[in-house]
């Protein structure tokens, strides 16, 4: 063992290691079933290999259920060499069907005795609601299936008596994301990109040619990729089965496009699921919308159907991330399956794993349908989710203009640019508008507020403003502390009763500043708070910032395209170097969805002997099929083990197995069209902050001005574990390491022995706060939206 990832201090051992829980003697299958999603060869593949790195044996079932039922060739045992390079292929390598036969008594029977001729006891069904539901009447029905192989004779006593419990954990495959239970099923935010692409690749031509273009995209019975996708390319008008357009929308959306033109926009994008319908369970169909738009005011009008090209293409970093997870945690789901165990299905929840019964998710997701069917629209919105929830409130908010002016609020960039930056101040801008503020926009970050780049920011001036990279406000890394008198007197020459800063490590340390100085300028005594957004994902008291997710899927991109460059060509290593300052978030996160073989961080210290023993477990992995090696090293992970000397220690000790070259990825990580990913987080995550800002000024509002100096009024929005949260910059500075610029404590250092069992290393991983079954929470129509999680 080496200890590169296991650096982590020891606690007083009150945590439960998986090491205790053994596989052997387990037999474990995998199988794909349903329609096919981008990221389950990445589910498959860490089942495999976390299956095998227990001791258990673990299978491919090909073909789905029909490869269940016709046996033979179809179940064939997985090695750990089979799964390599799977992880950036989209579809699923195993192969999918659609099985009638599965559906009788008879095709189950003869699946069951498949299974148990090969000890398999242990099933792992990724797939929809449908193929999920099939896996758990298999499971209910598994001991009176072997009595009846029994009677037959073709299975004996001791057959029935060894394979007599049948365990099953489910994961989501689904670009729909119409499961209950989970915010995320595996395939929606690589079927997201691929609409985001598309729409992005429309909106230069129809910009072009004045062109309204209605696009219809997947989602029978789910509106959720219409809703997120119109939520990321800042659409017109959408149509989702969830939210059926009032009678008279035919004029009320005209209006709005000819509204539009009027105001000099030169395109419009209508955004409609494929199962839109109307209040009466008319389907919305786009050549009806087309006609209509062409018929009342005669624009020139195009139909694109998006189709199977959103099942199409590489997953995407986050369904490789989420996907390698839950395969991990499935595995570990069936190692700790006792007889009374139901069969659960492993879900994400805000940013955490969980598992959840199997059944009760399957109930819900039926009783959507059911709410739906009955035209009881909201109750099926509440049924969908926080996640579906927050979504549309979003949307309702960004599109609804109201006038009525209270408070001045003003929004600006700080620190380095972000992808994702200007989606968020564009959801802030029109939030504020519609609850009634002017908007003022702050150009070039603390240096442009001293020097008074301050004007106000209009509805339309915003618009497009979603798919675009970088900062259009302009941002510096200039911190406020020396001109603090400066932008207090911009404070008021401006009147500012609120301020939104929308930026990195530099806007965290600004607000504190700001905060620190409110007995000196009481110009600062307005609520403050800050949206974290930087690709180096470094900011305390948040999970995730904007920015970095379109940073690691740059990385995952080159990665894959690097490893490609090989092919064909003897072994070789590639090392290559990422951003982060001295955080090691996209090394390491970026080396789960890539599948390195090592990572070296600031975070976790690593010695000559740590490097040694990394050299020849990959030496050792290159004397068998494998083909490829990935080494990701932080920036400033440390000083003296440069990415230059871990090139030439790895081609020096390599010498004859694999020959190494080395990339640095540089400000590529940083540029680019933001993912829908950022898009919608920075959409929805200003729009929160904007309400908070809303709620604060009413509070602080007395005797005819805006004054508060109370600490939680300067705060920072976070995404923590479940839930979004807003905290007092004042109470995060004990969480941080200022001369390094990083949180004490961050959460990605979990993933990293996820890494290292995927890339063969013997580790230690902590599942104390995992395993536990947990239910499905329903959202009581009361609770208010400020209260939900994304």
């Amino acid at each position: 063992d080496d200890n590169l990832f296991s650096a982590a201090p020891k606690r007083q051992d009150t945590r439960k290691f998986f090491e205790n829980l053994s596989g052997a003697g387990k037999s474990i299958a995998v199988l794909t079933s349903g329609g096919d999603a981008q990221g389950m060869n990445g589910a498959v593949r860490a089942v495999v290999r976390m299956g095998i790195y227990v001791g258990a044996k673990v299978y491919f079932i090909h073909e789905g259920y029909q490869g269940m039922v016709d046996g033979g060739d179809n179940i064939k045992e997985a090695t750990w060499e089979s799964v390599s390079s799977m992880l950036q292929v989209g579809g699923t390598v195993i192969g999918s069907a659609r099985c009638k036969a599965f559906r009788t008594h008879e095709g189950r029977l003869k699946a069951a005795h498949n299974l148990v001729q090969r000890h398999i006891t242990n099933l792992c069904v990724i797939g929809g609601d449908g193929s999920l539901t099939g896996a758990n009447l298999f499971r209910e029905e598994w001991s009176s299936l072997l009595d009846e192989l029994q009677e037959q004779g073709l299975i004996d006593a001791e057959a029935a008596r060894a394979n007599s419990k049948l365990h099953i954990v489910g994961m989501v495959g689904s670009i729909d994301n119409d499961f209950c239970g989970t915010d995320m099923t595996i395939g929606t935010d690589s079927a997201l990109h691929r609409i985001i692409e598309v729409v992005d690749a429309i909106m230069t031509t129809a910009q072009s040619h004045q062109r309204t273009f209605v696009l219809e995209v997947m989602g029978r019975h789910c509106g959720y990729l219409a809703l997120v996708s119109a939520l990321a390319c800042g659409a017109d008008w959408v149509f989702i089965p969830e939210m059926p357009p009032a009678d008279g929308w035919e004029d009320d959306m005209c209006q709005k496009l000819s509204e539009n033109r009027a105001d000099k926009k030169r395109l419009n994008i209508i955004i409609v699921a494929e199962g839109a319908i109307d209040s009466h369970n008319k389907a919305i169909t786009p050549d009806y919308i087309k006609d209509l738009v062409v018929r009342c005011l005669g624009f020139d009008t195009r139909v694109t159907i998006l189709g199977h090209v959103q099942r199409g293409g590489t997953p995407s970093a986050f369904d490789r991330i989420l996907a390698s997870r839950m395969g991990v945690e499935a595995v570990l789901a069936l190692l700790e399956a006792s007889t009374n165990t139901p069969a659960c299905v492993v879900s994400l929840v805000g940013n955490q794993a969980v598992r959840l019964p199997l059944m009760e998710c399957v109930q819900m997701t039926q009783e959507v349908q059911k709410a739906m069917d009955e035209k009881k629209f909201d109750e099926a919105v509440r049924l969908r989710g926080r996640s579906f929830q927050n979504n549309l409130n979003t949307y309702r908010l960004i599109v609804c203009v109201s006038v009525q002016s209270s408070f001045n609020v003003a929004v600006m960039n700080v620190g380095a640019p972000a992808a994702g930056m200007n989606a968020a101040v564009r959801s802030a801008v029109r939030v504020g508008i519609s609850e009634g503020h002017k908007m003022f926009a702050v150009s070039d970050g603390f240096e442009g507020f001293y020097k008074g780049q301050i004007k106000e920011i209009k509805w339309g001036d915003v618009g497009g403003w979603t798919g675009r990279g970088g900062s259009l406000l302009g941002t510096k890394r200039t911190l406020p502390g020396k001109h603090l008198d400066k932008i207090a007197e911009q404070i008021k020459i401006h009147n500012i009763n609120a301020l939104l800063v929308i930026g990195g490590f530099e806007a965290y340390v600004g607000l504190l500043e700001l905060s620190s100085a409110r007995d000196k300028y009481s110009e600062f005594c307005v609520p403050m708070v800050m949206v974290p957004a930087t690709v180096s994902n470094n900011i305390p008291g948040s999970d995730l910032s904007i920015g970095s997710d379109t940073a690691l899927n740059a990385i995952t991109d080159t990665c894959d395209r690097i490893k490609q460059s090989a092919s064909g060509t003897k072994r070789r290593v590639f090392i290559i170097e990422t951003m982060g300052g001295y955080c090691g978030y996209l090394a390491t996160v970026g080396g789960l969805a890539a599948g390195a073989d090592a990572v070296y961080i600031y975070e976790e210290p690593f010695d000559i002997r740590d490097l040694q023993a990394n050299v020849e477990h990959l030496t050792h992995k290159m004397k068998t099929s494998i083909q490829r090696g990935l080494v990701l090293r932080n920036e400033n992970c440390n000083e003296n083990f440069t990415t230059d000397f871990i090139y030439q220690l790895y081609s020096e000790e390599g010498r004859g197995v694999f020959d190494c070259r080395m990339n640095v990825l540089g400000h590529m990580q940083q540029g680019g069209a933001p993912s829908p990913f950022d898009r919608n987080f920075g959409t929805k995550v200003a729009a929160k902050a904007v309400q908070w800002i809303s709620r604060t000024l009413k509070d602080s509002y007395k005797g005819g001005r805006v004054f508060t100096s109370s600490e939680d009024t300067a705060c920072l929005l976070g995404m923590r574990r479940r839930a979004l949260v807003f905290q007092p910059v004042s109470q995060l500075r004990d969480e941080t390491d200022f001369v390094h610029r990083i949180p004490k404590e961050q959460w990605w250092l979990k993933l990293r022995p996820l890494m290292k069992i995927l890339a063969k290393y013997k580790t230690s991983y902590d599942v104390s706060d995992l395993g536990q079954l947990e239910h499905v929470t329903r959202i009581q129509p009361k609770e208010s939206d400020a209260s939900s999680a994304i």
